[in-house]
């Protein structure tokens, strides 16, 4: 089975091609603009490398979010075209999960962050186990004060919020906190397709037509449109589709962030 993965929830754009279960070429770029202009020439320039064509593919595996509201909307877009146009079934992959997943097996907690802007991070933590990772919080969007207040340590950090943010969480989280540098531990392609054929494999699909972005936080123009009171009415100004973590050093089952 073939399998594409696209991940553009970043400035960094990664594609990779799996080949029963294993990756066979990858690629990724840092775009200086839109990764619009950028993934179709990535994705010819990978397939080639893999030795086949769109047509060749067996399944499609896309980065849904969260991430830049652009490039998810961008990968998607690609993803749900090549799904229509060859036939084949489309699998969304959480973000900070495929992130998490490029962090060599380990005993640990592992924080996936994001720069949300506006002060925030989009982040996750995870338990990595044999063969991938474990799951341990939902998706939220944190400043870095609450993040450093309900992380659990030992762990380790990695993502593209780290240029911004890393010199805050060392001086706040100190040696118990191993932070991967953004150039050599960013999104793969790679990982997005193995997470895809491992879904598929458990009889998991997407309707192409239907997925949708995970935002996680509502673009910036639905949230002005509920402040002047045109949009929809769920949430209040100001409010977030994160879930609560609940107050600082509140003692949990599960690690929270």
């Amino acid at each position: 089975m073939r399998v594409l993965g696209i991940d553009t929830a970043t400035r960094r754009a990664s594609v990779g091609v799996l080949l029963n279960g294993e990756i066979v070429a990858e690629q990724s770029q840092t775009a200086s603009g839109s990764h619009a202009i950028t993934v179709l020439p990535l994705i010819a320039d990978t397939l080639q490398r893999a030795g086949c064509t769109v047509r060749d593919l067996d399944a499609i595996a896309v980065s849904c979010g969260p991430g830049t509201f652009t490039g998810l909307r961008v990968g998607l877009s690609v993803a749900k075209g090549f799904a229509c146009a060859t036939g084949v079934p489309v699998v969304g992959v959480p973000t900070l999960e495929a992130l998490a997943r490029t962090v060599s097996p380990h005993h640990g907690t592992i924080c996936t962050v994001l720069d949300a802007r506006k002060g925030e991070l989009y982040a996750a933590c995870f338990a990595s186990e044999s063969g991938g990772v474990r799951r341990l919080t939902p998706d939220a969007v944190v400043t870095p004060e609450a993040l450093v207040a309900r992380i659990v340590l030992p762990c380790v950090i990695l993502g593209d919020a780290l240029p911004r943010y890393e010199a805050f969480l060392r001086e706040h989280l100190g040696s118990q906190a191993t932070i991967l540098p953004y150039d050599t531990h960013g999104p793969r392609g790679g990982i997005v397709a193995t997470i895809g054929w491992e879904r598929l494999q458990a009889g998991a699909t997407d309707m192409a037509a239907s997925l949708e972005p995970t935002y996680v936080r509502p673009p910036d123009a639905e949230r002005n449109a509920r402040r002047e009171g045109t949009g929809p009415a769920s949430l209040g100004a100001g409010e977030k589709t994160a879930p609560d973590l609940g107050p600082p050093g509140r003692q949990a089952p599960k690690p929270q962030l």
